[in-house]
């Protein structure tokens, strides 16, 4: 890699860890976005699809494969961080555990639902997305992310929910909301994903999928 490929591979990566893993400490908050109830976290966790179409169209399928399995072992690494911070006394003066326990003692539930939800549904994501790469010779880059990311966010949605919120929270209303925003988003962001591989591909080479 030349030192311009080098710094936007490396801003992309970055950009997916930290969605992932910010995605990670804030779902436990449930939001309502246009009367559609989904964790907080769809927000920074839709931006990591995004990204991965972008890198496997300009890098290629062994690229993407690998920031979604450095995505796997932050996300691990992120949750052992969560568990030691609750259960590691706090000072004397520090009158705040139950509120913080509360927030991130989640976390490792939650950070366990998105180590299995994300890596069967970016993994899923990946190969749809070539897979439909290879059969429109290239072409057709705003259905191939959509139609890829249509069906892996719905994999995701279900996985995540089931495991994050079983016995808490009613998972239908929530999977199916969390899932329409995540397709809301993702049609939103084709433009981007379009722009990014348009800049990308005038400074790089090009590669095979």
């Amino acid at each position: 890699m030349d030192n311009y490929e080098r710094k936007a591979f490396t801003l992309l990566v970055s950009l997916f860890i930290g969605g992932l893993v910010v995605a990670a400490v804030i779902s436990s908050k449930i939001i309502t976005i246009f009367g559609l109830a989904a964790p907080a976290g769809v927000l920074a966790y839709s931006l990591t699809f995004a990204v991965s179409d972008v890198i496997s169209e300009v890098w290629g399928k062994e690229q993407a494969n690998e920031a979604v399995t450095c995505g796997f072992i932050t996300l691990i690494f992120i949750t052992g961080l969560a568990w030691l911070a609750v259960s590691w006394p706090g000072a004397v003066f520090w009158q705040d555990q139950e509120a913080f326990a509360k927030v991130i003692g989640s976390t490792p539930r939650i950070a366990a639902a998105s180590l299995v939800a994300y890596i069967v549904s970016q993994k899923h994501d990946i190969w749809l997305f070539h897979i439909l790469k290879n059969r429109m010779d290239g072409r057709f880059l705003w259905l191939r992310n959509n139609l890829s990311t249509m069906v892996s966010q719905l994999i995701d949605s279900s996985i995540f929910v089931t495991i994050a919120f079983w016995g808490i929270l009613p998972l239908g209303d929530i999977i199916i909301g969390q899932w329409l925003i995540k397709l809301l988003i993702a049609a939103c962001d084709t433009p981007v994903v379009y722009m990014l591989v348009s800049i990308l591909r005038g400074r790089l080479r090009p590669v095979a999928a």
